[in-house]
């Protein structure tokens, strides 16, 4: 079977279809996973080696053979690990066929063929017994199932299967324990990855602001994680309202609920703000003593700021509150982590939980549009006010009062400004249905559904007709600038029919 690919040609801009071979998709798959930052992060691999040996010298000081079940293990970095630190035999369980066949490949260069033994089956599918693929239950459990988010990878569900049918009970574990914090912080950068804000333009005839619909304001927003390097965020860009506040630990060495749960923490506002944002990272301790840690913290909630490790493939989350709140200093809350068996998320509550049924809320999800078709670094874009008067600024140079305005875009608001800025005639085209259901709304929210139009095609396909018989005397379009657009359609303008008159 045949694989191509489209790939646009950095120089003429057209889309060019290029043959793969028959190994693209795992190709890709590998190139755009973390394996390496986690090969190379020293404190995750120094934590976790020191973790398996004290797990096997605890096994092993009661008499017992060390039968090791690694989930997840990827090259067989772990499970080389165990057997290094004594382990009589390991179990090394990868569900994605050319990691699991990289294993093989590592283990037996290594010398460790004959001590593990690679599983290419996902841990749910694992057997035990005489002809199964485990002769005997584990009792040193040792993972790498975790996320940004800890539990983002399906963690829960495989500890729980685990403990029900592939270790002893009471086993060791490595990870032995995991806690999450949260700290709540205001902060008008952050919030505006999530909101649509109010946008000022100035004409010569004043202010003009374009205002976000009503269901916008009142979205919760997107419903998945935000994960970045909160180390690269300025102090100065957050206000902290909240001590970290350690939300709820999980075992690893006894038995792991997937169900749906909620925690809560009470705590009294360090300062009064409007509450916005969570702050949330996570640490491992290795042994059940919590003498070996590895911790997500950043610099101002780490115990040693100068030895922090950088990594990629675990980051800290930041969380959005369904909306803000006002909070007073000293005036008690309570903070609900509230968790499914793959998403935390989180709410903020002027009584106790227990005496609340809201702690048994779903998921938020979007019911705006809005955050399906602009992602958080587009929201940040479209809210940057300085963003917006140099764009302002880029259109007062090529437009004039009878300028006939065609913007190409996918959600762009430079439809609005050229409108307000005094042109004759706008069309925006936008290609997709969720960009053309979402501009309708924002144009009726401010009162100018008859004054622009939206032409619901593809730019190639576009026709003298579509513009009503008018002649194009300027295009501007965020295809040539930072968008949720890619690729060739920076090079959209190119097939605009000739007739037209950029």
């Amino acid at each position: 079977m045949k694989i191509f690919c489209s790939r646009a040609n950095p120089t003429t801009g057209s889309v060019e279809w290029l043959e793969e071979d028959e190994h693209y998709d795992y190709h890709q798959e590998i190139a755009r996973s973390s394996y390496a930052d986690m090969l190379h992060d020293k404190d995750r691999n120094v934590k976790y080696y020191q973790g398996i040996r004290a797990a096997v010298s605890r096994v092993k000081d009661r008499g017992q053979k060390a039968l090791v079940l690694d989930i997840g293990t990827g090259t067989g970095l772990l499970s080389m690990m165990a057997v290094t630190a004594g382990a009589d035999f390991c179990y090394a369980i990868e569900v994605f066929k050319p990691m699991a066949d990289a294993a093989v490949k590592i283990v037996e260069k290594n010398g460790f063929s004959d001590k593990i033994k690679v599983i290419n089956k996902h841990s749910t599918e694992v057997t035990v017994g005489p002809e199964g693929d485990m002769p005997c239950r584990a009792n040193i459990l040792v993972t790498e199932l975790f996320d940004t988010e800890l539990i983002g990878e399906g963690a829960l569900p495989s500890y729980e299967h685990a403990h029900r049918h592939l270790v002893e009970e009471n086993c060791e574990a490595v990870p032995h324990r995991a806690t999450v914090y949260a700290q709540l912080v205001e902060s008008g950068r952050m919030w505006s990855w999530n909101k649509l804000f109010p946008i000022h333009v100035q004409t010569s005839l004043g202010e003009q602001v374009i205002v976000p619909p009503v269901d916008v304001e009142s979205c919760p927003g997107a419903p998945s994680v935000c994960d970045i390097q909160l180390n690269q965020v300025s102090p100065a860009d957050f206000t902290v309202l909240s001590d970290v506040l350690p939300m709820f630990s999980i075992d690893f060495s006894k038995q792991v609920s997937s169900s749906a749960a909620c925690h809560s923490r009470r705590f009294e506002p360090l300062t009064s703000g409007r509450a916005q944002v969570v702050l949330s990272w996570w640490d491992i301790e290795m042994d059940p003593e919590g003498k070996i840690k590895c911790t997500m913290a950043p610099f101002w909630a780490h115990s040693d700021p100068e030895e922090m490790q950088w990594r990629d493939h675990w980051m800290q989350c930041v969380y959005f509150l369904p909306q803000e709140e006002p909070v007073v200093q000293g005036s008690a809350l309570y903070l609900v982590a509230h968790h499914d068996d793959y998403c935390v998320w989180y709410s903020l509550q002027r009584t106790s939980p227990e005496k609340n049924e809201r702690v048994r809320q779903m998921r938020p999800v979007c019911d705006c549009q809005a955050h399906l078709l602009w992602n958080r670094p587009r929201f940040g874009e479209i809210n940057d006010q300085d963003r917006t008067d140099r764009y302002v600024q880029a259109l007062r140079t090529v437009l004039k009062p009878d300028s006939v305005c065609l913007c190409v875009s996918d959600g762009s608001l430079l439809s609005v400004l050229a409108h307000h800025l005094g042109v004759e005639q706008v069309f925006t085209v936008e290609s997709s249905a969720a960009s053309h259901k979402l501009l309708r709304k924002i144009f009726k929210a401010n009162h100018l559904e008859d004054k622009i139009n939206i032409i619901e095609k593809r730019p190639e396909l576009l026709t003298n007709e579509d513009l009503q018989g008018r002649k194009v005397a300027s295009v501007p379009s965020t295809c040539r600038f930072p968008s949720t657009l890619r690729g060739p359609q920076q090079h959209l303008l190119n097939h605009i029919p000739s007739d037209f008159e950029p």
